[in-house]
C-alpha cells in the first residue's frame, strides 16, 4: 500500500500515518456500522472510485486504478447469508459482461471455507511449502511466511509444478460450507451461467469466507481477471460492529476497457425493481433464480426473495424495495406453469402463464 506519514500542522507536530485506499469493501462495511444499516434489512450498494496499490504496474494493473463495486450486506435474517445471494450477484455479472458485448469470458468459482477451514488448510500448506519454497520465486518465499494463501496467486510458470503439488483448501471444508457451495453451483447450474471450478482461487484478501470468484478474459495476459469478489461474512464483527454477512464484487474498470471488443457507452439510472420474487417453500430458489434470469433478458428490474421468508416477510420486503409486483413462486406455481402476480399497489392478484410474465409486468 502507499502508506507514508505526513508533517503534521506544525513542525512540533507528531505526524499521521496516512495510507491511500487499496480498495473499497472495508470502507462500505464501516458505513454500515456507523450508520446502523441493519435497520434496512437487506443492503444492495454499490461505488465507483479510484483506488491505489503500491505493486509493479503490469499490463491493465496499473499503481491508480479505477473501480466499479457492489456489495450485498445485511443481518442473516434477511438472507445475507443466503447461497441464493452468492448466485444472484454472480448471475447479474455475467449478464452484465453480455450486454456490454465481452465475449469468452468465464467464471472461476471455489470456495475458501470458514475460519475454521482456513486454519487448518494453512497448518498443512505450511508444512507442505518448508521443504520446497527455496525453490520458488521470491514472492512465493515472502508470502510462506506472511500469507501462504497467497502463493496460488503466483504467475511464475516456474513454480507451477510445484503448486499443483500442494494441498487445496477443498480438501478442508466442514459440511457447512460443502452444503452452502453446492446450492451455489445448483443455483447457477439451473439459470444456466457457466462456470469453471479453480481450487487454486483464493483471492489476495483475508477477509475472504466460502465463496470466491473471479471472472476472467483471454485479452488480458497473465493478469487476466476482469472482476473478482466473494463472501467476507466476519468482516463486520472484526471491525467491531455486529453479525453481518456479505458478499460483494470489483471490476477493474481498465480491464473491463481492455476487454470490450468494441466501444460501448451506457446511461445507468437508479430504478425501483419492477417485480420481486417470493420463492415460497424449500427447494424453491432455484426455481426462482430461473424466473429472474428470464425477467431480465426482457428487461425487466428484478429484486429476488429467500425461501426461508414466510409470505408476510416476502411482502414487508417487496413494500419496502418500492417494487411494482410480487411474484409467488412455490411448487404448485412450477408445477402448473403460472404464478401469480399481485399489484402493490392496487391489490388486484392474476395468474399469469410463464410465457407471458415479462409482457404483463411490462404493461
Amino acid at each position: 500500500m502507499f502508506t507514508w506519514e505526513d508533517r503534521g500542522r506544525a513542525e512540533s507536530d507528531k505526524g499521521n500515518s496516512l495510507t491511500l485506499r487499496p480498495e473499497n469493501t472495508a470502507g462500505v462495511v464501516r458505513a454500515y456500522i456507523e450508520h446502523k444499516l441493519w435497520d434496512r434489512g437487506l443492503n444492495k450498494l454499490y461505488y465507483i472510485g479510484p483506488q491505489f496499490r503500491r505493486e509493479r504496474p503490469q499490463k491493465g494493473r496499473y499503481r491508480q486504478f479505477y473501480q466499479i463495486g457492489a456489495e450485498v450486506i445485511g443481518p442473516a435474517s434477511a438472507g445475507s447469508e443466503s447461497p441464493a445471494r452468492d448466485a444472484e450477484v454472480l448471475e447479474m455479472l455475467a449478464t452484465v459482461l453480455d450486454r456490454l458485448g465481452i465475449t469468452g469470458w468465464n467464471l472461476e468459482l471455489n470456495s475458501v471455507g470458514c475460519p475454521n477451514d482456513r486454519a487448518a488448510f494453512n497448518t498443512a500448506l505450511k508444512k507442505a511449502l518448508e521443504p520446497v519454497v527455496a525453490n520458488m520465486c521470491a514472492d512465493c518465499q515472502r508470502r510462506a511466511v506472511t500469507n501462504p494463501l497467497r502463493v496460488f496467486d503466483c504467475k511464475v510458470p516456474a513454480d507451477q509444478p510445484i503448486i499443483d503439488t500442494l494441498p487445496r483448501i477443498s480438501q478442508f471444508l466442514d459440511e457447512a460450507c460443502r452444503t452452502h457451495f453446492a446450492a451455489v453451483k445448483e443455483i447457477l447450474t439451473k439459470v444456466g451461467v457457466p462456470f469453471t471450478l479453480n481450487d487454486r482461487l483464493v483471492r489476495g484478501l483475508d477477509y475472504y469466507t466460502r465463496t470466491a470468484f473471479e471472472f476472467t478474459h483471454g485479452a488480458l495476459g497473465a493478469q487476466n481477471a476482469i472482476l473478482g469478489g466473494g463472501r467476507y461474512d466476519g468482516l463486520s464483527e472484526a471491525l467491531g460492529g455486529p453479525a453481518a454477512p456479505g458478499i460483494g464484487f470489483a471490476i477493474g474498470e481498465d480491464r473491463l476497457v481492455m476487454s470490450l471488443q468494441e466501444s460501448a457507452c451506457a446511461e445507468s439510472v437508479l430504478k425501483k425493481p419492477d417485480v420481486y420474487i417470493a420463492p415460497l417453500g424449500a427447494g424453491m430458489n432455484p426455481e426462482a433464480a430461473l424466473l429472474a434470469r428470464e425477467l431480465r433478458r426482457h428487461d425487466v428490474v428484478v429484486d429476488l426473495g429467500d425461501e426461508t421468508f414466510r409470505l408476510k416477510k416476502s411482502f414487508e420486503t417487496a413494500t419496502k424495495a418500492g417494487a411494482k409486483y410480487i411474484l409467488i413462486v412455490g411448487g404448485n406455481e412450477v408445477e402448473a406453469g403460472a404464478f401469480a402476480l399481485k399489484n402493490l399497489a392496487t391489490g388486484e392478484q392474476i395468474s399469469v402463464p410463464r410465457a407471458q410474465l415479462a409482457q404483463k409486468i411490462q404493461e
